[in-house]
C-alpha cells in the first residue's frame, strides 16, 4: 500500500496557533476524526492568511482556493487536547502553491500529524485561475518555486 511522505522545510513555517480537541471532534474510536482534522487544518490556514493580511476573498473577486489536500496521521489525539498548529509555505508556481502543517501536541511534543494543502488564487466573479498577486509574493521571498 502507497504511503505519503510529507517533509516539509523547516524555515519556511511562518506561523503557529493552538486549537483544542473538542468532545465533538471525536470518533467512534475515541480519538480526533478525519473530518474535524481536516476542519481544523482549515481554522489554522484562514488564521494564518488573516495573520498576513490575506483575505480569502477580495472586493475584485480574486481569492484563495484549495485544490487538494493530503495528510499523515503519526499518533492520536483525544478530546481537550491542545495542539499546536505550525503553518508554513512552500513549492511557489505562477498561480499559487503549498501551505504546509505540522501538528504536534505540545504537553509531550508527540507529533500527531503532517499535511499540505494546495492552492490557487482564483477570481470567484470570473470562475477562472489568477496569477498569484505580487504583494502575496512578497511576504514570502525565501519559498522555492517550482515549474
Amino acid at each position: 500500500m502507497a504511503r505519503l511522505l510529507l517533509e516539509f522545510p523547516e524555515d519556511q513555517f511562518y506561523f503557529s496557533t493552538q486549537l483544542t480537541v473538542r468532545v465533538t471532534d471525536i470518533n467512534g474510536a475515541n480519538h480526533l476524526a478525519n473530518d474535524s482534522m481536516i476542519s481544523m487544518i482549515s481554522e489554522a490556514r484562514a488564521r494564518f492568511l488573516y495573520d498576513f493580511g490575506v483575505r480569502e476573498t477580495e472586493a475584485d473577486g480574486n481569492g484563495i482556493i484549495v485544490t487538494d489536500l493530503a495528510t499523515t496521521y503519526k499518533a492520536e489525539a483525544h478530546a481537550r487536547d491542545h495542539l499546536l498548529f505550525e503553518v508554513g509555505v512552500m513549492d511557489f508556481n505562477k498561480y499559487g502553491g503549498d501551505i504546509t502543517f505540522r501538528i504536534t501536541r505540545p504537553a509531550d511534543q508527540t507529533l500527531i500529524a503532517m499535511a499540505k494543502s494546495g492552492f490557487v488564487f482564483f477570481n470567484y466573479k470570473r470562475s477562472q485561475v489568477v496569477p498569484m498577486p505580487e504583494d502575496f509574493l512578497a511576504k514570502f521571498p525565501k519559498v522555492n518555486w517550482i515549474d
